[in-house]
């Protein structure tokens, strides 16, 4: 029997339909922001995350937490990064 390939984004679409599942996804997202937005900034660069890790004076391990989740960087760390990056940090408190 053949299988129906799923992307990602109908597998996604179709989970948050469950209001569990959504509101524990609503409750990380500002973790997946700024995976998201590192990952994407960095692959701009085209940097490796031992290259970025280097510019920073950081470990490549420091890199990896933080681009899977694992890390709980501080603002200064933050800060770090967006220069390293040529970008600016931005922290908004919405409503």
């Amino acid at each position: 029997m053949k299988q129906k390939h799923l992307d990602f984004s109908s597998y996604k679409k179709g989970v948050l339909k469950n209001p569990e599942v959504k509101a524990e996804y609503e409750r990380l997202q500002p973790e997946f922001a700024l995976i998201e937005a590192v990952l994407k900034a960095r692959k701009e660069q085209g940097l490796t995350q031992k290259e970025l890790a280097r510019k920073m004076k950081t470990k490549q391990s420091a890199i990896s937490r933080l681009e899977t989740g694992k890390a709980n960087p501080s603002v200064f760390f933050l800060k770090k990064l967006a220069r390293v990056l040529d970008s600016s940090l931005q922290i908004r408190f919405t409503h």
